[in-house]
């Protein structure tokens, strides 16, 4: 009996050591990640510059659209801090039912960092995720047209111009880069945008937030852009 526990006791001391030396392989895979590689490149590798393709074409083809661009710093073809300004623009007139007219154009900002998700960091193409931290104030105008009360035949309308407003959000980007020649990349990325807080006029929401697209809790969003090494 004596013999069975001690057996018992060893077999149980065995997988607990097993499960722990997993769980530590794990997480050190996991911290890998997230580390600086050392190796003989060095840590600076230079900057870009990069443009977006999307948003422009939004503002030829729909009513709303932004205009934008980025510089982005490689460190160690591993870390990419960047930053983010662009131009949100939105001429927009609801429904029939409502008419109502919303128009806007304001900067807008973002600051985060990209992480190359690749084994082989140093090759030409990238696969990364990142996060944005983002910001706008704009000023908004909300119109509805003159209506005639069909009982009573008087006028009826209401709006205001320059309407003061403001939101704070973040964006999870995750996107793939390809190298064209020397220093010319292209890629695309898509953007989950969740809205942090807002300020919004007394007459209503705006429809359009620069830089965060249609208004809402959440948006999601994608780009392409031409992106040239320095």
């Amino acid at each position: 009996m004596m013999q069975r526990t001690n057996i018992s006791t060893s077999i149980s001391r065995l997988v607990i050591s097993l499960v722990l030396l997993v769980a530590a392989s794990s997480a050190h895979a996991q911290l890998r990640i997230f580390r600086m590689e050392k190796d003989s490149i060095p840590l600076f590798r230079g900057f870009s510059v990069s443009f977006d393709l999307v948003g422009p074409a939004k503002l030829i083809l729909s009513d709303h659209g932004e205009i934008e661009g980025g510089l982005r710093i490689n460190l160690h073809d591993q870390w990419f801090p960047v930053v983010e300004i662009g131009v949100g623009k939105a001429d927009h007139k609801g429904d029939e039912t409502t008419g109502i007219y919303y128009k806007t154009t304001a900067p807008y900002f973002r600051v985060g960092i990209d992480l190359n998700l690749l084994k082989n960091q140093h090759q030409a193409n990238r696969l990364y995720g990142g996060l944005r931290y983002a910001f706008t104030s704009y000023k908004v105008d909300i119109l509805r047209p003159d209506l005639i009360d069909p009982v009573w035949k008087y006028h009826s309308d209401f709006g205001e111009e320059g309407i003061k407003c403001n939101m704070h959000w973040f964006e999870v980007v995750f996107g793939v880069e390809a190298k064209i020649f020397g220093p010319l990349h292209l890629g695309w990325n898509v953007r989950y945008k969740r809205r942090i807080t807002h300020k919004e006029g007394d007459i209503g929401q705006s429809w359009y937030v620069p830089g965060f697209g249609i208004n809402d809790t959440d948006n999601l969003g994608a780009d392409f852009r031409v992106i040239i090494d320095i």
